[in-house]
């Protein structure tokens, strides 16, 4: 356990404060002692190690707890916040709804496809669309990570391929993240082909300024929603940092309907 100057300097003054407690040395003359013989002090720490040791150990757990307890509280006050004040992606005639456009449920997801832990989003979403079908509306946008090197290419041809047929583009789409490891332009362009889409046509507009800008406000709008990893998720506009589970999505819809019914 990595232990910061901070709290071990206010242990040290702990259990000197304790030291002159238990004994008939006034804080000034401790004080006026250690200044004017400091090997003291170090000779006294030499002495007592096992005891500063515990004491730095202890506090060191202590404020772990107590930063633990702010963020927990952070959250807590933040998830029930974000019911209050649902954030609003861009949605427009021009985004493509996977499900009803009039459904209850919207959710949004911000991913990678070379994502690992995307591709488990994926896989729950996949879950919560079949258990909801008309009540949920998906909607997917690019979120790719530099740390990933096919991530940008994936999303501009995904985008490529919207351009010609939005409902070969959702194909298009569960073909990357069911097959992680092929990612690359020839994987791509086979996908396309197998499609039906026009694949030099594609690797033209996936280089195109268009494409380029739509992942951009992609990017812009996960980054001012506080996503800066992937998956994110908007669940009527209640976010979700990560791949959880379905369980913790359908625990926010239990929340909304029971809002919704107040």
């Amino acid at each position: 356990m990595r232990i910061t100057r901070v709290p071990a300097m206010i242990a040290l003054v702990v259990w000197i404060a304790a030291a002159v407690r238990g004994s008939d040395i006034s804080r000034e003359q401790l004080k006026a002692a250690l200044q004017k013989n400091p090997d003291v002090l170090i000779e006294a720490i030499v002495a007592n190690k096992k005891a500063i040791l515990a004491i730095l150990n202890q506090t060191a757990i202590e404020e772990q707890a107590r930063v633990q307890k702010e963020a927990e509280e952070a959250e807590k006050k933040a998830y029930e916040d974000a019911f209050k004040n649902p954030l609003k992606p861009a949605i427009d005639d021009k985004t493509r709804i996977r499900g009803e456009k009039d459904a209850r449920y919207t959710l949004v997801e911000y991913a990678d496809f070379q994502c690992p832990y995307c591709a488990a989003g994926y896989q729950n979403v996949a879950e919560l669309r079949k258990k909801h079908g008309n009540d949920l509306r998906f909607i997917f946008k690019e979120l790719p990570l530099p740390s990933h090197p096919q991530s940008m290419h994936a999303a501009q041809w995904l985008e490529a391929v919207a351009i010609q047929s939005p409902e070969k583009a959702w194909k298009f789409h569960d073909i990357l993240f069911e097959n992680q490891d092929k990612l690359g332009i020839d994987f791509f362009k086979k996908t396309a082909r197998d499609l039906g889409v026009d694949a030099e046509r594609c690797e033209k507009e996936a280089e195109s300024q268009a494409v380029k800008d739509r992942i951009a406000a992609d990017m812009e709008e996960a980054g001012k929603f506080g996503f800066n990893g992937t998956p994110g998720f908007l669940l009527n506009g209640i976010p979700v940092n990560g791949a959880y589970p379905v369980e913790y999505f359908e625990e926010i819809i239990k929340k909304l309907d029971a809002t919704r019914a107040k």
